[in-house]
């Protein structure tokens, strides 16, 4: 199968991949520093949902309009982006700080588990061939899933924050504020990348 179909599995060209894994690493520097600065803890709604949403978009727009990025989206694995959905496990920590009365039920609890199912379930996910049709199915059935449990966790985090902007507090303050920052516009462009690859028609030569 081609490399440039919409369900091939060929391997990013290293001149894509490098300058990828270096913006991705200067952005996690960036979204570290800034955490660490403290200034986080001071924003109020709407300004961290107004980051993450600029991130994502930004992020979403790099896509097309960056060709390193571009190539990378467009041959990588996709068992090489749910990987990264293994971040999702934080929904454990999530659990935790309930149980220690720092985030609300409303959010850790369905927010972490449906994070954790997640998670779990992008495991076996890394055996499965998304180039077959059966294959296809399963991954197109997860991102489903996994975009709607990510939108439902922000959504909530969200209304939470504008209800009472304490009760999300340790979500701008490190470790947590990398999900702003990083991880989240991250897990949605994915979801969205892969999406886009499963769905298109498949292209015979």
């Amino acid at each position: 199968m081609p490399p440039d179909t919409p369900h091939a599995t060929a391997r990013p060209a290293p001149a894509a991949t490098a300058p990828v894994l270096a913006a991705a690493g200067a952005w996690l520097l960036g979204a570290v520093l800034l955490g660490a600065s403290g200034w986080m803890r001071s924003l109020r709604p709407p300004a961290p949902q107004l980051i993450l949403a600029g991130l994502t978009i930004g992020l979403l727009v790099a896509a097309r309009s960056w060709s390193p990025l571009r190539e990378f989206v467009r041959t990588v694995d996709p068992r090489t982006l749910a990987l990264f959905h293994l971040t999702r496990f934080v929904g454990f920590y999530f659990l935790a700080l309930h149980a220690r009365g720092e985030l609300p039920w409303a959010f850790a609890v369905p927010g972490g588990w449906g994070d954790i199912a997640v998670a779990a379930t992008a495991l076996p996910l890394l055996l499965v061939r998304p180039d077959t049709p059966a294959g296809r199915r399963v991954y197109l059935a997860w991102n489903v899933l996994g975009l709607l449990d990510i939108l439902g966790v922000v959504l909530t985090a969200a209304r939470l924050a504008f209800r009472d902007p304490g009760s999300m507090h340790v979500l701008l303050e490190l470790p947590l504020s990398l999900l702003l920052t990083f991880v989240v516009p991250i897990i949605v462009a994915t979801h969205v990348w892969m999406l886009g690859r499963l769905t298109r028609p498949r292209i015979s030569r």
